[in-house]
């Protein structure tokens, strides 16, 4: 006789039963209606004064910005008057009631927005018993208030609680009309629902844009912030990169000194040998570890340069071919011209090659001047450019945006100083100040 098992399917850990997806959609529907119109719905929350950083308040008089942050009541306070007038339209007596409980609503906007809300949920019915007009369910003045209530609060708060304020308005008007709306000759429902489903997506669709703008604006600042990042870090590599060759040439001259030194000196004693084949050994073991910090900057792409480093004696080359790309440059020399040290002289080429460079991608067609100082203390560059001939017709060349970080860079390297920045006369220049001690001039580090 066969033995048949049957398996049942192990219920929860907690013991509770699946809830359907439907279950859970209502469920999540009704806790974010508890959230956003229940949930503190009288807490004091302040309409904020306008900012005066906009595009048209920034250009008002500074007088009258003053008065401008308080546009957003002024709104409001203007809206309460217009509803104030639309109930009063009768004389008699019930005016006096009717009118406060249609502008209060919308004055409680400014502090209490979800308040509001409800507060004109709760004076709609009784301004439609108490109104001699015969609109229902709302009065006139009771309609503008609820749909400028509506407004404000969607404004103040998420599209959802804006949907559920239309839902909740929906199904107000549907009961009212379904319970006693046989006792009037019409209903203004239909009305109220079609214009507040527009106003409130009109608020929805400017809710969504300013969520994207700002989520965009916040990207963008990463994005540059990384950028900026991403540039300084180039600099700094194609700096190391052009030192490498300065550092390496003193090495390989002290290990070749060291090396030679002993030959020099007739019946050196053995210490003197030793310390000058322990000079060569570190000046040999320093050329390798360098070849090999380089090998971690190089890019993929580096090809190492045949000749050597240039130095401001080659500027005259430079500033040739900067005229022949059509700048209009002259040179200015001061100070008593000296020989400086390799990695300062690097610098200074480099900085004024950038400069002119800048020039003219930024200022086709004008003239540039450099001035050299050589001053005691270190050297001093300045290279300004006069304004385009014609800006209307030649439009500048975007660069990579690396110029004026790499300058600034090489000048931090040597504790130097930099400012650059427009002209008066629309052109722009550049300082630099680039220090050098005595000892360090004299033994050409």
């Amino acid at each position: 006789m066969t033995e048949t098992t049957q398996t049942h399917p192990t219920p929860p850990a907690d013991g509770s039963k699946q809830r359907s997806p439907e279950f859970r959609l209502a469920a999540d529907a009704v806790r974010g209606l508890r959230q956003d119109l229940f949930h503190d719905a009288f807490a004091y929350r302040p309409i904020q004064r306008m900012r005066t950083n906009g595009p048209l308040t920034r250009r008002l008089p500074a007088r009258l910005r003053e008065y401008a942050v308080w546009t957003p009541h002024a709104v409001i306070a203007v809206a309460a008057v217009f509803t104030l007038l639309l109930s009063s339209v009768d004389t008699d007596s019930e005016a006096l009631l009717v009118a406060p409980l249609t502008v209060l609503p919308i004055l409680l906007t400014m502090i209490r927005p979800v308040g509001a809300f409800w507060l004109s949920m709760a004076a709609t019915p009784v301004v439609g018993v108490v109104g001699s007009n015969g609109d229902w369910p709302w009065q006139p003045g009771s309609f503008a208030c609820h749909l400028t209530v509506l407004t404000v609060v969607s404004i103040r708060t998420r599209p959802r609680a804006a949907a559920w304020m239309w839902v909740l308005t929906a199904a107000y008007g549907f009961v009212v009309e379904a319970g006693f709306g046989a006792s009037y000759y019409g209903t203004n429902t239909a009305p109220m629902l079609v214009f507040s489903a527009f106003v409130l997506l009109c608020v929805t669709v400017w809710h969504i844009r300013r969520a994207a703008e700002q989520e965009v604006t916040a990207q963008q600042t990463v994005t540059e912030h990384e950028r900026s990042r991403r540039t300084l870090l180039e600099e700094r590599t194609t700096i190391a990169r052009e030192l490498h060759d300065v550092v390496a040439h003193h090495m390989s001259v002290v290990a070749i000194q060291a090396e030679a030194a002993p030959y020099r000196v007739e019946n050196p004693p053995p210490e003197l040998e030793q310390a000058f084949t322990t000079i060569r050994e570190n000046a040999v073991a320093a050329l390798t570890e360098l070849r090999r910090v380089l090998g971690v900057v190089r890019a993929e792409d580096y090809e190492a340069p045949d000749a050597p480093q240039p130095t401001l004696a080659d500027l005259d080359a430079l500033l040739a071919n900067v005229r022949e790309a059509g700048l209009s440059v002259e040179k200015v020399v001061t100070g008593a011209v000296r020989e400086l040290p390799q990695g300062v002289e690097l610098s200074a080429y480099r900085i004024v090659q950038e400069a002119l460079s800048n020039s003219l991608r930024h200022a086709p067609g004008a003239s540039a001047r450099v001035e050299i100082g050589y001053v005691l203390g270190g050297l001093g560059l300045r290279i300004v450019n006069g304004p385009p001939p014609a800006p209307d017709l030649i439009k500048p060349s975007p660069g990579a945006g690396h110029g004026i970080t790499g300058m600034r860079e090489r000048a931090s390297m040597l504790n130097g100083e930099m400012t650059a920045g427009a002209t008066g006369d629309g052109g722009y220049e550049v300082t630099v100040f680039l220090p050098v001690t005595a000892a360090v001039e004299d033994g050409k580090a």
